[in-house]
């Protein structure tokens, strides 16, 4: 799924791309890039640490796929680089954030989703060295709100007495979950969502049928809404939304006794997007995440309110924060469908 060397960029990046140019002359020692997930985060990254290391760039930039450098970078084995990242995406080939998430999850049971401080301490000898080719370092990190405390700290202090010749590209799908310290010493770019259209036009080159609803219900994130409509989730999430449009204790025993094996915080992220969707008919008569389910929410939004809705999402965020340890799988799911019950008693 990451593009070829020859287009590096996925469509929409292609104005980011020019802008990130004009801070060529004068590069920071630490870049931090955030955005909404799926959107290609890990694709731009990646075509600029390449660029960054290219012994013979393109007059646009990019890596010119042919150096010694462009062909050790594209097998993952470049002297001169280093990506860090949680355990749960070690075995995953680079594509983006949460699609290498799901494909890694397959094959490790207990895949580490932090980032350690074992895993920045190893940063040291790589920095100590001297380059390759007397040219940068590069150390990419993903996404950032995954590092532990430790692991936190021990960045902070590097960024603090940065080793020369050495270059920091930091992603980020949520600024609110890094230290404001980390975030004080870093050079922030953002990297917008793509217009819906942009979206569509991608998703149809890739295939996807009913992109439409696919985007949508990713939020418009592209690469996710790839990642959706090629995986097997689509059974899984038709059976959660079908709990949702029609709540009931019965059947949100039966549903979390169906899915205590299904990863809690995608429920979760799914629940936030239906609530997101019932508050907005409620209040404008719009649905942005669930157009297939727009009668029964229409049906909800006129059995409760709207301040029942905005605390029942609240109270998502809340759930959202133990999500990835839940005590019991079970229990978490049915507390979360019983409570949804309730908006609608």
């Amino acid at each position: 799924m990451s593009p070829s060397t020859s287009t590096p960029l996925l469509p929409w990046q292609v104005q980011s791309w020019r802008q990130l140019q004009q801070l060529r002359e004068r590069l920071p020692h630490a870049l931090l890039f955030y955005g909404a997930q799926g959107t290609g985060k890990t694709v731009f990254v990646e075509a600029f640490a390449r660029s960054l290391l290219c012994e013979r760039p393109t007059a646009e930039a990019h890596a010119c796929g042919q150096c010694a450098s462009c062909n050790w970078f594209a097998q993952y084995n470049h002297p001169d680089y280093r990506r860090v990242r949680p355990e749960a995406l070690d075995d995953a080939p680079a594509a983006d954030e949460e699609v290498e998430d799901k494909k890694a999850a397959k094959t490790s049971k207990t895949p580490s989703k932090e980032i350690k401080i074992d895993q920045i301490r190893a940063l040291a000898d790589f920095m100590n060295v001297s380059t390759h080719r007397s040219g940068l370092r590069v150390v990419m990190l993903y996404p950032a709100e995954a590092l532990n405390t430790a692991a936190a700290n021990a960045l902070l202090k590097t960024l603090e007495e940065p080793p020369p010749g050495t270059m920091f590209l930091l992603l980020s799908n949520r600024l609110d979950r890094l230290l404001p310290t980390i975030l004080s010493r870093c050079r922030k770019f953002a990297l917008p969502q793509p217009a819906r259209e942009d979206g569509l036009a991608w998703l149809a080159a890739q295939g996807v049928k009913e992109a439409d609803a696919w985007l949508a219900e990713q939020g418009g994130a592209p690469l996710a809404a790839l990642e959706a409509a090629q995986g097997d989730s689509r059974e899984v999430l038709d059976t959660w939304l079908q709990q949702l449009a029609q709540p009931d204790v019965e059947g949100a025993l039966r549903t979390a006794d169906k899915l205590q094996k299904v990863p809690a915080a995608d429920l979760v992220g799914w629940m936030q997007r239906w609530l997101y969707d019932l508050l907005s008919v409620a209040s404008t008569g719009q649905v942005r995440y669930y157009p297939r389910h727009a009668k029964a929410l229409e049906r909800l939004a006129a059995r409760t309110d709207a301040l029942a809705l905005s605390r029942a999402l609240n109270r998502m965020g809340e759930r959202r924060a133990i999500a990835d340890h839940p005590l019991s799988a079970k229990l978490f799911i049915e507390d979360m469908l019983i409570e949804y019950a309730g908006l609608f008693a």
